[in-house]
Order: C-alpha cells, then structure tokens, then sequence
C-alpha cells in the first residue's frame, strides 16, 4: 500500500480535497494508507472522522490511522504533504497589524512583505524538522508542500537538510490559464501556454493556438473593458509585456508602485488586509464541514479537476502522465535566476517520478523582477538558517513594498517588534540579536531538532474574531466587486 502521511491534516478543506481525488479514482482501490498528523487534537479528530467517512463514502477500502506522534505518521511514507500554518490566526494578525501601525499597507502577506518575511522565519525551522524526521523515516519520499512563502520554504529544506524530493504546489498558474482562456472565449485544452518564473511571480511567457499568438487577442478584450484594465496585474502586463500570475492583489505585494501610494489602493481597487478575511471565510468552511460530519451528510468533495496533489501522487502510483506545474530546485531550469533558487515550471509527472522540463532563459525584465523577489527570499532563509537578526532586517530593507514605504531606521524598528511578537516561533539566534545594529558576526549553523512541536495546522485552533479589527489605513476599505474577475483566483476549481 502507499502510504500519504498529512502533516498539519487539520487543514480539513485541503486534506478533503486531495482524498475525496485518490479515494476516488478506482484504480487506487485498497491501495491507500492515510496517516494523519496535526497539533490541534479537535482538528486532528475532524480529519479522522472526514477520512473515514470518505473511505465510507467511495468504499475505497484505505487504510486510515492518525496520531500526535509526528514521527509515527511519517515512519514509512511515500509521500508527505505539507500544509502547516505556524502560529495560525493570532501570528497572521500581528503580521499585519504591527506593520500597519507603521504605515506599512499588505494585502495577503504571505510571500513577501513583512508578513511573507516571519511566515518564513516562523515556517522555516518546522520544515527542517519535519525534512531531518524524513531523511531518517521515509527517505525516498516526496515531500509535497503547499505551506507558503513557497519558494522561501522548498529552498530552505534544500539549503538545510539533505532531502532532494521537494516540490511546492499552487493553483496559481492552472487558474491564470483558465482566466485567460475564459476571457478570450476560447476551449482551455485548445490552448498552448508555457509559463515558468516564481511561485506567485511567474509570468505566461507562451500564450498561442496552432502556433500563433493569443496576446492581441487579450489586449483587443482589454481594451474593450475598462475594468479588466484598471488592476495590477493588467498594470504589470502592460509594463513589462507577459501576463503574470498572481492576483492582482497579491502580485501588488512584490513591487514598490502600489500599496505605499494610497490614489493607486484605491484606483486599482486593492483589497487591504485580505488575507485576514480569507481565513475568517475558511473558520466557517470548517464549522460547516463539522456540522456535516456531525449530521452524518455526505462530505465527499467533487471539481472539475483533481487536487494538484492527487494529480502527482496519482501519476506516480499509476503510471499515468501528467504534466502539473510545480516549484523545484532550479536545476539548470531557468537558466538566469540562480542555481540555489527554487522556480516554478512544468513536469512531467509519471511512474518514474517528477521531471521538470527546462525553460532556458526568460526575458531579461522578467528575470530582473524575479531576482528582486529573491533578494528578500535569501535573505529571509539566510536568517532562518543562521539565526541572524541583521538578515530579518536585510530582507526587510530590500523588499519592494516596505522599503517604498519606511525609512530604514523604522524598518528596523518594525522588524524589531514582529521578532517580539513571534518570539516563540523563531530561531533562538534571531530572538537574541541585538536590535537595530547589524554586526560582522554570523552565528554558525545550528540544528533545529524536533521544530515541529510549533507546527500548526492550515487554520488556527483559536478564535478568529472580526477580522476588520485592522484598519484599512489612509486608503480606506475598498470593495472588491464583480470587476475583480481578472484578480480574484481564490474561487480556485
């Protein structure tokens, strides 16, 4: 049997997701070992009972068990998939309310900003732990992360452990795809699109059917719509001549020329402290999930798509080819963004496992707008890993939304009182430093041990509250109506 072991399970839309898929899928049958992991016992609990009721549900005759011991869980895996959130709800709220007080406007804050900056430091030492209890457990595993900031995290496990099989998962680029397709009225699967760059700063560098281009096709439905124009990510596409990604309230996160100007939050209608309303929305996801397994309702997930976990583990266990995009060590894959970075690019995924299919170079601008987002993902990885305060300010200082926004002794003030606020969660050398003052020294490489004792599930144990707690700041609380289709991916499949 292969075994899936689901480290943060509590995360129960997701983990209901990808087993609704493979429970599912015929050719799996008694074929599945699900072992679950999460801090929170009452989460815990939920995705036990979800489990087995969807083993009920598809009599797929898997195997469930589930435990604390995250040791236990991961002892013979196949495969491990990743979908923590350090800290939950309270670290999410003082990652935006303390930048807040200085000024400092974030949306989602969960890749870069100051906000993306201590999701890594926070997420960081968990999943070296949990990388170290795999090379020692399941070291022909993969690990399938969905944890953010995604290429922070994949390139830390790299750069701080000796597990390879790392691949990071976003529905960002199946759902651009599918946007761009349903705005120039064209089938989906009659579409050639390449895409490759970052996780949340990838760009569609191939857009074409039957060898030509579509790109006209979109600027002739842009220049029709006013609406369509008037968001970030039109704004970034029009500059620099690729479609990007990431919603434009995300991809506003990762340049200077938006949140620190208060006419262009509101021109360009971006959503202010989004994230935090998001993860009220998935507090009730889950409570009526609970509600369901409590009524004895069928919980058994179906979309239109697989789970982009089910499609990899799927192909692996069948044989069946697929090509998913995916976040991998660039290996020789994007030939001008460095070697220590991880990209996002297609593979192909089969029985032999996940082979990435190089890009060669992107064009130059891109390549330089993701060279900027990586200045702040190596630095927020080499103060992880070094344990160095003055690198948290360096990664600060370089980022393009907060350094557009503060000077630099306020950076380091606001840095100083986020490593106050997640002191629990942070490598003890970062919570030691001095403040304020960048020194010559760098502490030397330490091992983490067993970080995953912080380890927390997608969404938090504690109460959310109004998330309207944090002011909008100067800019107000701008609406985010129907216009927003070419922004909004959270709808996902």
């Amino acid at each position: 049997m292969a075994k899936l072991a689901f480290v943060g399970a509590g995360n129960v839309e997701l983990t209901r997701k990808i087993l609704s898929d493979l429970m599912s899928s015929p050719e799996l049958a008694g074929t599945l070992r699900v072992a679950l992991h999460d801090i929170d016992p009452a989460r815990l609990a939920t995705a036990e009972t979800l489990a087995r009721r969807l083993d009920a549900e598809t009599a797929a005759g898997a195997v469930i068990e589930a435990g604390a011991d995250r040791e236990a869980v991961l002892a013979g895996a196949d495969f491990v998939i990743c979908q923590i959130d350090v800290g939950g709800y309270d670290a999410a709220l003082s990652d935006f309310e303390i930048p807040c007080r200085y000024g400092v406007r974030q949306t989602v804050g969960d890749t870069l900003g100051l906000g993306g900056i201590f999701r890594g430091l926070r997420a960081i030492p968990v999943l070296l732990g949990l990388a170290r209890d795999m090379v020692r457990l399941c070291p022909q595993a993969w690990l399938l992360n969905y944890t953010d900031p995604m290429a922070t995290l994949c390139a830390a496990v790299i750069a701080g452990t000796p597990l390879r099989r790392v691949a990071g998962l976003c529905h960002s680029v199946r759902d651009t795809h599918a946007l761009l397709a349903d705005l120039i009225g064209r089938e989906l699967g009659d579409i050639d699109f390449l895409t490759a760059g970052l996780n949340h700063q990838a760009f569609v560098l191939r857009f074409e059917s039957g060898g030509q281009s579509l790109y006209g096709d979109l600027d002739l439905v842009m220049a029709d719509d006013p609406e369509l124009r008037s968001h970030a990510r039109a704004e970034i596409y029009r500059r620099f001549g690729y479609f990007p990604t990431e919603s434009s309230e995300h991809a506003a996160e990762y340049v200077p020329w938006f949140l620190p100007h208060e006419k262009e939050v509101l021109r360009l209608d971006l959503p202010l402290n989004e994230s935090l309303r998001r993860r009220a929305r998935k507090l009730d996801a889950y409570e009526r999930l609970r509600g369901a397994l409590a009524a004895g309702e069928p919980v058994l997930a179906r979309w239109k798509h697989f789970e982009m976990a089910s499609e990899v583990i799927h192909s692996m266990l069948t044989g069946m080819p697929r090509e998913v995009q995916l976040t991998l060590p660039n290996d020789g894959l994007i030939d001008n963004l460095p070697p220590s970075a991880c990209v996002e690019v297609p593979a192909r995924v089969d029985g032999g496992g996940i082979s990435p299919l190089p890009v060669g170079s992107l064009p130059v601008q891109l390549a330089a707008l993701n060279r900027t987002f990586l200045n702040v993902v190596e630095l927020t990885m080499t103060a992880a890993l070094e344990e160095r305060r003055s690198a948290v300010y360096q990664a600060a200082m370089l980022d393009p939304n907060t350094s557009a926004t503060l000077p630099l002794a306020a950076i380091e003030a606001v840095c100083d009182e986020l490593v106050q606020a997640h002191a629990a969660f942070l490598p003890a050398g970062i919570t030691r430093g001095e403040t304020g003052r960048i020194t010559h020294s760098a502490a030397s490489r330490l091992t983490y041990g067993d970080a995953g004792r912080i380890a927390h599930s997608g969404a938090s144990r504690l109460t959310y509250g109004d998330a309207g707690r944090i002011a909008n700041g100067e800019a107000g609380r701008p609406t985010y109506g129907d216009s927003a289709r070419i922004t909004d991916r959270e709808g996902g499949r």
